[in-house]
């Protein structure tokens, strides 16, 4: 991975943890459902936390989580729930554990009704990522009116930790908007991302 292309200040070429996901992930469009419902929890699960702490956990969600199988996750008990409070892996917040099994039951009914959260995410932007022109991260709001919108809808469906300054995170991290800084290698048209 070359550390001396121009990014966002935020990619620390020290940890290349983040550079990957700031080079691979952040902005880059997703339709993947399962990577969807997994950037979705995560960012929950980030409310009040370092992006880096969950980003460190990622696997151990993964694993944890049944690789963020929905179907499995709808189902979890209290035996399961336990589990996961007990797993240092993970964030151990009863309502973040909690939020991620509402999410998987609020996820399949949505995935019944409109096919999934790709089709559903992506009609509020006409399926095309907005590309900002900020200078930097300084300039980029925690919300927007669209978030603002999405987090509404989403806690109409049953979803939880779905606040508007969450959901402004998610649409970044799943490339709905793409927030890198003008001067960064990632600034550009969504087709010419890194794949």
């Amino acid at each position: 991975m070359k550390t001396d292309l121009p990014r966002c200040r935020w990619a620390d070429p020290a940890n290349p943890r983040y550079l990957k996901y700031h080079d691979e992930e952040w902005g880059v469009p997703c339709h993947d459902e399962t990577r969807l419902f997994e950037m979705l929890n995560l960012e929950g699960a980030q409310a009040g936390l370092s992006w880096s702490t969950i980003l460190n956990k990622r696997e151990s969600y993964r694993e944890a989580f049944d690789g963020w199988d929905a179907e499995k996750i709808a189902r979890y008990d209290a035996g399961k729930v336990a589990e996961l409070l007990a797993n240092p892996g993970i964030v151990r917040n009863r309502l973040k554990v909690a939020a991620a099994i509402t999410n998987a039951q609020a996820y399949l009914r949505l995935r019944d009704e409109v096919g999934g959260l790709a089709p559903f995410l992506w009609a509020y932007v006409d399926g095309k990522p907005i590309l900002n022109n900020r200078k930097s991260i300084a300039e980029t709001p925690a919300t927007t009116p669209l978030s603002d919108r999405l987090s509404k809808d989403l806690g109409k469906r049953g979803f939880k930790f779905v606040g508007s300054t969450i959901v402004y995170a998610y649409m970044q991290a799943i490339g709905m908007v793409n927030d890198h800084a003008a001067d960064c290698f990632c600034h550009r048209p969504a087709s010419t991302q890194p794949e």
